[in-house]
């Protein structure tokens, strides 16, 4: 969220016309054109950066102006500060036909920076990037300019082989390996002189004293980015620098497709024995340019493990320590992947890092480049890395899932590393309630992400309980926003609880002994099967924040990822748990949190799930006979849940049938035909001294052709269902439903009543047609032509079309 001056200045700066745009860039034009640099000219150039890039669309500015701009950039005493912003302005401008950059010539490395950018904004060809690489190598590869010009060329550098790693040739590849290691491990250890303030003799100024380390101490070892001075070397510089792109040029060039002699033979007591024996300087001299590289960069690494364990002085020394560990054992892990040699000397370190970091929050982060760390290397070196999952998993995302950074990471390490959980970590799958914590939270950013890592978590095990809790996905937002007050407020500020009587806030309710079991089952970090039921209350106690924005968008997501789920678990339910999700269906169509709007799409994907399940396993009916009575009897449901409503009644009359399962009597028939007929009388019958209740035609249709398909099945309920479709053209014309049902909707009942009566008529026929065999249902008219089904179908509907006018045309 933006502040209201911010708003202000990002309207102003949308809002300026064309007309008034140019008036602004002739004057600035006057500034530059008469060279006159100064502070006035800095805040134009600024308003202008502001107006080209405040709008979605490109504006256009003067082919002239343009070409000003890239005079005063090249003009060899342009202040920086010019210069950046005139830079700025070209790429917001970009592509531009106008534009066309002679960097070639310019020997300022910080101009060739700049330029770099524009000629990306402008799309310029390969070739171009490659030039510009091959520049800067060359200058590299001679004396370094003197001054801060060559602080410009490894940024330069790392942008270049982002675009065009294949640009640089093995020579180049080795000598700028050489200079790395150079960089890393020899910069000097004495802080640098400072500018001079004037005057050519300063008796008082101060010599420059060594560098120290974060806690205050004198560096009694090499020179690393967490090494504090007031004043910095050219060196030093570097040496940062070239820390800050070592992970891209050991990703780019560090692996040559080799591996060091035997070093799939070493032991984990010999690899001990060398993570205790550090290769000597001149040893490591002899080594070819990548190794040696590999190797001063794990020396570096450690140096800064090392000096992370010291307290820093100043806040912002110990973000940065936090930060050089989460890329100093990335680092460790590249040069581990490609030389597995170091994974011994490796292990002992992140034990112990582990176990000093493990307690303290602040330091979460870090958590996962050492988990990832186990997650390559444990199989290799014979380690048993549960620890670190475990806590990772459990302690992680249960107290940080406010943190949007770490959520962010942490998925983003969840979906990496996918095929490695699924193989080895059955610990990813028992916490899957905590990892949706932070979807809870962090809605909608992290749905993309969740749908990667859902079919994951799902298995046969697991799907009943996820079930559930994507249903109640909401109720944990709302449930985590109490917890986080409530552990942000002071005990001297929390009401006195009385354990007898009722709580009347969400936050006395969290405290509460009566429903601490009921919040802690749903914020649990571990899957443990439960009774969904015991949450109701919690769920009634957290109405009030139901319509909060954070609730209302995780309550968005929960269709499509229950939609995600269902096509998963259908690749490999059983009956078994087929017949469990139906009756969770069932029963959590009662139990779901009062969100606007969510019941509705929650009960469309459900029902439209209901159908696939049940012809999965069509057996499910019967053995769920009793719920799915009581559920279908029940006339209420109509009115609040038609959608499941209406599929439950479909997948009766579709699969209770001996030819889907041989427990399928006549009295299993005859149950289930007489709940569905009374609740088609309930529904249709006319009350003279009440308004008549609309439901929609669909209802009425589905239920008749369920008690007509029932009826094929058991031809001695043909007569009823015969009678009441006759009684439904009386309904269909009174006066009172006339005036409660359209036209059209009216038509829709007579005509399914009438189809449905004609069909009856002919109870074989109707059996055939509503309750076809295997042959029927799967055809293969295109290779059998000795079918008898045309000639039946053909039959059929010459025999409905002689009904006369209440026939189905055929």
């Amino acid at each position: 969220m933006y502040t209201a001056g911010t708003e202000s200045f990002l309207r102003q700066a949308r809002e300026i016309q064309d007309e008034e745009l140019k008036k602004f860039t002739a004057r600035i034009s006057g500034l530059l054109q008469n060279h006159d640099l100064g502070n006035e000219t800095v805040d134009c150039l600024q308003r202008l950066f502001l107006i080209v890039s405040a709008t979605k669309y490109g504006r256009k500015l003067d082919s002239r102006f343009v070409q000003l701009l890239q005079t005063v950039l090249h003009l060899p005493k342009s202040p920086e500060q010019v210069q950046t912003l005139c830079a700025a302005i070209l790429r917001e401008m970009s592509p531009n036909s106008d534009l066309s950059l002679s960097w070639d010539k310019t020997q300022d490395t910080k101009l060739l920076n700049l330029a770099f950018s524009i000629m990306l904004a402008q799309g310029n060809k390969m070739g171009d990037v490659e030039a510009v690489g091959q520049r800067v190598v060359k200058i590299l590869e001679g004396r370094l300019p003197e001054g801060p010009n060559a602080r410009h060329l490894l940024p330069l550098l790392s942008k270049v082989i982002s675009f065009a790693p294949e640009s640089l040739n093995e020579d180049q590849i080795n000598l700028l390996s050489k200079r790395m290691v150079d960089w890393l491990r020899y910069a000097s250890v004495q802080q640098g002189v400072p500018q001079s303030s004037g005057g050519f003799f300063n008796p008082r100024a101060r010599q420059p004293g060594p560098i120290s380390e974060v806690d205050g101490t004198v560096a009694t070892d090499f020179f690393t980015v967490l090494s504090v001075g007031q004043h910095y070397t050219e060196d030093q510089w570097l040496n940062m620098q070239t820390f800050s792109m070592l992970r891209k040029w050991l990703l780019c060039y560090g692996s040559d497709g080799t591996t060091s002699p035997n070093s799939d033979d070493k032991s984990e007591v010999d690899g001990s024995v060398v993570s205790m024996v550090s290769v000597t300087s001149s040893s490591s001299r002899l080594l070819p340019p990548k190794e040696r590289l590999r190797e001063k960069a794990f020396e570096y690494c450690h140096r800064l493990i090392e000096q992370c364990n010291r307290r820093a002085l100043k806040k912002t020394d110990a973000e940065l320590q936090k930060a050089c560990l989460t890329e100093a054992i990335t680092i460790m892990d590249i040069i581990c992947r490609q030389d597995s040699s170091y994974v011994y000397r490796s292990l002992s370190c992140l034990k112990n890092l582990h176990s000093q970091i493990s307690g303290d929050l602040s330091c979460a982060r870090v958590l996962l480049p050492i988990a990832q760390f186990f997650l390559n290397h444990s199989e290799t070196a014979a380690v048993d890395s549960e620890a670190v999952y475990k806590h990772l998993f459990t302690k992680v995302p249960a107290q940080l899932f406010h943190n949007p950074m770490l959520a962010y990471e942490f998925i983003q390490f969840c979906r990496l590393n996918l095929p490695l959980f699924t193989e080895s970590v059955s610990i990813f799958r028992q916490n899957s309630p905590n990892l949706f914590k932070f979807l809870a939270w962090n809605n909608p950013a992290l749905v993309a992400e969740y749908m990667d890592i859902l079919p994951v978590l799902l298995g046969p095990d697991t799907a009943l309980e996820i079930f559930h809790l994507l249903l109640d996905l909401p109720c944990v937002a709302a449930a985590l926003d109490v917890q986080l007050r409530s552990a942000l407020t002071p005990l001297s500020e929390r009401t006195a609880l009385d354990s007898t009587s009722k709580p009347t806030t969400c936050q006395e309710a969290f405290r509460h002994p009566e429903y601490r079991g009921s919040f802690q089952y749903l914020l649990r970090a571990e899957l443990s099967p439960g009774d969904p039921g015991r949450l109701t209350p919690v769920r009634q106690l957290l109405g009030s924040m139901a319509s909060s924005p954070r609730v209302m968008q995780c309550a968005e997501c929960v269709p499509v990822l229950l939609q995600l789920f269902f096509g998963v678990v259908a690749k490999f339910a059983d009956g078994s748990l087929a017949s469990k999700l139906v009756l969770a269906i069932l029963e959590r169509s009662d139990q779901l949190y009062e969100v606007p709007g969510f019941k509705a799409e929650v009960y469309r994907v459900m029902s439209s799930q209901l159908p696939v399940l049940c012809k999965l396993h069509p057996s499910l009916i019967v053995e769920l006979s009793k719920p799915l009575l009581e559920f279908s009897g029940t006339v209420t449901n109509i009115q609040n849940k038609e959608d499941i409503f209406t599929h439950v009644v479909w997948a009766i009359g579709e699969y209770v049938s001996v030819f889907h399962d041989k427990r399928c009597t006549a009295e299993q028939i005859n149950k289930f035909f007489e709940v569905l007929e009374a609740m088609l009388f309930e529904i249709t019958q006319l009350r003279p001294s009440a308004s008549v209740p609309k439901h929609s035609p669909r209802v009425i249709s589905v239920l008749m052709t369920a008690l007509t398909k029932l009826a094929s099945r058991s031809q001695d309920l043909i007569p009823r269902v015969s009678l009441f479709l006759s009684k439904l053209r009386t309904f269909v014309q009174s006066p009172a439903v006339s005036s409660t049902y359209s036209a059209e909707d009216a038509e829709v009942i007579l005509t399914r009543a009438t189809e449905l009566m004609n069909l009856l008529k002919m109870p074989s026929v109707a059996q055939f047609v509503l309750t076809p065999s295997a042959e029927v249902s799967s055809p293969r008219f295109h290779q059998d032509i000795h079918t008898s089904l045309p000639l039946a179908m053909k039959t059929t509907s010459r025999l409905l079309g002689a009904g006369g006018t209440n026939s189905v045309p055929g």
